[in-house]
C-alpha cells in the first residue's frame, strides 16, 4: 500500500543522508513493481523474499555504495520507518552491547590505513599477527553500550606493551622519528612495565534523557548550549581581561574576513 510519494520521500532521505539513491522492490500478488523488478528472474525473486522474509505489500529496499554508507543510510531508514509505521514500543528499553569493533579502516585518500577509534586501542590478542598480514580483519578490544539506539558508552582495552604500540604507529603512516617526536613520552613509559588498562566512559545525560522520555538531550543535560555554543545558565562565553590572558600566555586576533 505504499504510494510513489512515499517511495519518493524515501529516496529523498536517503539522499540527504549520503546515498546515490535508493531501490526499491514492491511484492505484489501479480510479481513484482518496481524500478528494478524486470531484472530479476522468478527463482531469484523467490529466494529474496525468503531472504527477508517480505510477503504480499512488502517493500524491499536496496542501497549499494561503500559499507560504511549502507550501514549509515539503512541504519535510518530502519529508525524512520520504526517511527512511521509504530513499531517502536515507547514503553521498553532494548540494550545491547556493540562488539568485535574493526580495529583499523582504510582511507583511499591518504592510502593508509587510519585508526577507527584511536591508535592506542588495543587489538584482540589472537588478531595481533594479523596486523602483519591483513590489518584490516583485525578486531579491537572496544566495546559500545547502546541503549534504545543511543550510545550510552563506550570504551576499550588500551596498548600498553612499546612494540605493539610502534607497529601501530607505523601502519598510521608515523615515520619512527614522527613517533618519537609525538609520543615518545608515552612509548619510554611502556618501557617501565605499564600494565594491562583500560576504560569505558558513559554519557550519563544521556542515559537521563531516556529514563525521562526526552529526545533532546539539551533538556536533560546540566550546561547546555544553544546552537551557536552559548551557555545560557553561566552566561558563556563572556569577555575575559587582559590580565587573564597575559597569565595564560593567550591572545585573541581578530578575524580579519569578517
Amino acid at each position: 500500500s505504499w504510494s510513489r510519494k512515499e517511495l519518493d520521500e524515501l529516496i529523498a532521505l536517503a539522499t540527504k543522508n549520503g546515498a546515490k539513491g535508493l531501490a526499491y522492490l514492491v511484492v505484489a500478488e501479480d510479481g513484482w513493481k518496481g524500478p528494478l523488478a524486470k531484472f530479476f528472474a522468478e527463482d531469484q525473486q523467490r529466494a529474496l523474499q525468503d531472504r527477508v522474509g517480505a510477503s504480499i505489500g512488502d517493500v524491499i529496499l536496496l542501497s549499494a555504495d561503500k559499507p560504511a554508507v549502507v550501514h549509515h543510510v539503512l541504519g535510518l531508514l530502519r529508525l524512520h520507518l520504526g517511527t512511521k509505521l509504530g513499531l517502536i514500543d515507547a514503553s521498553q528499553h532494548a540494550c545491547a552491547w556493540v562488539v568485535d569493533f574493526p580495529l583499523l579502516h582504510w582511507d583511499a585518500d591518504a592510502r593508509r590505513w587510519a585508526a577507527e577509534h584511536h591508535p592506542f586501542t588495543r587489538p584482540k590478542d589472537e588478531h595481533i599477527a594479523l596486523l602483519d598480514t591483513d590489518p584490516g580483519a583485525v578486531c579491537a578490544q572496544a566495546v559500545d553500550l547502546v541503549i534504545d539506539g543511543y550510545e550510552i558508552g563506550g570504551g576499550s582495552m588500551r596498548i600498553f606493551e612499546r612494540t605493539l604500540q610502534e607497529k601501530m604507529f607505523s601502519l598510521l603512516g608515523f615515520s619512527p622519528e614522527q613517533a618519537r617526536e609525538q609520543f615518545g613520552f608515552l612509548l619510554d613509559a611502556f618501557e617501565y612495565g605499564t600494565p594491562p588498562h583500560g576504560g569505558i566512559a558513559l554519557g550519563f545525560d544521556r542515559l537521563m534523557m531516556l529514563l525521562a522520555k526526552r529526545t533532546n538531550l539539551r533538556e536533560t543535560i546540566a550546561f547546555p548550549k544553544t546552537a551557536n555554543a552559548f551557555d545560557a545558565l553561566c552566561g558563556a562565553p563572556a569577555p575575559v581581561d587582559d590580565a587573564q590572558l597575559r597569565a595564560l600566555a593567550v591572545r585573541i586576533v581578530a578575524d580579519e574576513r569578517k
